[in-house]
Formats: C-alpha cells, sequence, structure tokens
C-alpha cells in the first residue's frame, strides 16, 4: 500500500512539475517575443527557420475558422474536461507515458487560453511600428475572452516555385511548412502524435467506455 501511494505521489508531482514548466516556458517565450519584436517582424535564424511575430484569434497554427468568443468558451470547456479526465487518471495511476502525453496537451491548451483571457487586459495593441509593453490591468486592447494568441515560430523547410506548366498555380511560390505557431500549439501536437503511436491501448479504452 505505501509503495502504491509513493508511486502515485511520484506521478502528481512529475505531472504537476511538467505542466508548470511547459507553461512557464510557453509564457516566458511569448511576452518575450511581443514586448521585443514589432508586429510581422521576423528575425532569421537559419534559412529554414524564423522567429516571426504574429498573432491570431487562437486557433492551432493560426488558423480562423469560428467566433472569437465562441472559441474561448469552447476551449474552457475542453480544458476543464481534460483536466478532469487527466485527474481521473491519476486516481487510477496510468501509465506515466499517458499522463505526459495529456499533460502536454492540457499544458498546451492552457498556455493559448492564457493568452486569449489575459493579454487583452495587460498588453496595449501590438503594431508594425512599435513595440508592445505591459498596461494597468484592464486597460488592454481587449476584453477578458478576446485577447489574441502570440504566434512566433516559422519553418519554412521547402520554399520553390510552382512549374509555369501547371494550371493556375504556375509561377506561384510554395512554402512547406508555412504556418506560424508557439510552443503551446507543439505541446498540443507532440502529445497527440506520442498518444497515436504508443497510447493506442489507452484510446481504445476511452472509445470502449464511450460506447
Amino acid at each position: 500500500m505505501m509503495v502504491a501511494l509513493d508511486t502515485y505521489k511520484k506521478k502528481v508531482l512529475v505531472t504537476l512539475l511538467l505542466a508548470i514548466v511547459l507553461l512557464v516556458v510557453d509564457q516566458w517565450i511569448k511576452i518575450s517575443v511581443k514586448t521585443g519584436m514589432c508586429l510581422h517582424e521576423s528575425i532569421r535564424v537559419t534559412d529554414w527557420f524564423y522567429i516571426s511575430f504574429i498573432e491570431n484569434n487562437g486557433m492551432a497554427f493560426g488558423m480562423t475558422i469560428v467566433n472569437k468568443l465562441f472559441l474561448s468558451l469552447f476551449r474552457i470547456v475542453a480544458i476543464v474536461a481534460l483536466g478532469w479526465y487527466l485527474f481521473r487518471q491519476l486516481r487510477r495511476q496510468a501509465r506515466m507515458l499517458w499522463l505526459v502525453c495529456l499533460t502536454l496537451v492540457f499544458a498546451g491548451a492552457v498556455g493559448n487560453l492564457i493568452d486569449c483571457m489575459f493579454y487583452g487586459l495587460i498588453f496595449n495593441a501590438s503594431s508594425p511600428y512599435y513595440v508592445s509593453y505591459f498596461v494597468p490591468f484592464g486597460h488592454g486592447y481587449a476584453p477578458f475572452l478576446m485577447g489574441k494568441v502570440v504566434d512566433m515560430f516559422y519553418f519554412p523547410i521547402i520554399v520553390t516555385t510552382w512549374p509555369d506548366w501547371m494550371p493556375v498555380i504556375g509561377g506561384d511560390e510554395f512554402v512547406f511548412f508555412s504556418p506560424v505557431f508557439n510552443f503551446a500549439d507543439s505541446c498540443v501536437s507532440v502529445g497527440v502524435i506520442l498518444i497515436l503511436l504508443f497510447c493506442r491501448k489507452e484510446l481504445s479504452q476511452i472509445s470502449f467506455s464511450m460506447k
């Protein structure tokens, strides 16, 4: 019984510390970029890696499909549900890899939600002409839940031009990989990929329990 309790405590500690570290790193990167770069400014690291400051309404990789407020509310519901599920998995002493994967997804989702919840309240609006800065709480560029998510990682791994003989797109530039994303997006993506590769047993159990 004592061994099982110690194992449970270790899993709780690892999960908690991992979530905190991921959130701190995510917010440190975003605040550093937002307060150190102008909007749309880009810093070349290598030919295939740039730090490019953009903002979006909160969907992964800068996508914009649904209303901003609806998206923020949906994210809150999803995070609460995922947090509750993660807590249950901890109580059941699930496999550590499964807990790590869930924590990656959870922390990534929370990281972007923080932007939506508070960045509009504590920052002035970003601009191509000046660097953003902190303002008194509540005097920012947007109300609660309406802040924009900061993105910065751009990996144009392949940049080429479509041949002129190709219909419609002939002569246009082709970039792979074109989306600009942030550390939180990376956490979610890595967590999902690891789940699909190594946690199929746990996935099947979720599917079975939902039937």
